[in-house]
């Protein structure tokens, strides 16, 4: 998981639950509808669930209030920390999208929120590619991610982030590979999924994939 952004993540760690709910005025759109975005992850998801970049343990918790198993995967030591103080029976895994120990049961469904776009677009692909190997026929893959309709949109919003003067996460959206739609859509068709999209904020989308 984009792990040259490792030293970003210990750094979010300490203040990512505060950016949540709306207090960094900066990150106030981003996180627009966060409850309900992890709803929804929640909502498509089936059987035993493998999280990628738990981050805080938001979604953990609400996958394991659900009643899922949950094999959650983080590289971050900070947050993972963090997510075994919220929920001390999880045994989190030290790994990434890309780089992950083999799991010792079957995983029907993989999650991941405000993680995938730490991914090259070459790296999403191969990504997807080692879950299509993963997931049994039926499984599943629901991500709530910022992308953007096209290229022009992403431009847009960092535009106006600076005229805001939110450095921060115009920096951001520079720095980090978010994808558009359509790389997206082809990514998880190649990789024979019907995919889906629904809209939760102007910079995140739930994205459903499921395996043929």
């Amino acid at each position: 998981m984009g792990r040259e952004f490792i030293d970003l993540f210990e750094e979010w760690a300490v203040d990512y639950d505060k950016s949540v709910v709306g207090e960094d005025p900066q990150y106030e759109e981003v996180f627009a509808n966060y409850d309900a975005i992890l709803n929804e992850v929640v909502r498509q998801s089936t059987g035993t669930v493998a999280e990628f970049g738990v981050g805080t343990g938001n979604l953990t918790l609400k996958l394991l209030q659900a009643g899922h198993h949950v094999i959650g995967i983080e590289p971050s030591e900070a947050m993972r920390k963090i997510a075994s103080n919220k929920i001390p029976s999880l045994t989190i895994i030290d790994g990434d999208f890309i780089s992950y120990p083999d799991f010792e049961e079957q995983v029907d469904t993989i999650v991941s929120t405000y993680a995938f776009h730490h991914l090259t677009d070459v790296e999403k692909e191969a990504a997807i590619k080692k879950f299509a190997a993963l997931l049994p026929k039926e499984g599943k893959i629901v991500f709530g991610d910022t992308l953007f309709k096209t290229e022009s949109d992403k431009q847009r919003k960092i535009a106006e982030a600076v005229e805001k003067g939110y450095d921060d996460l115009a920096e951001d959206l520079n720095r980090e590979y978010y994808p558009t739609l359509a790389m997206m859509k082809n990514a998880f068709e190649k990789h024979h999924f019907d995919v889906s999209f629904k809209q939760m904020n102007d910079f995140v989308w739930v994205i459903t994939a499921d395996k043929k």
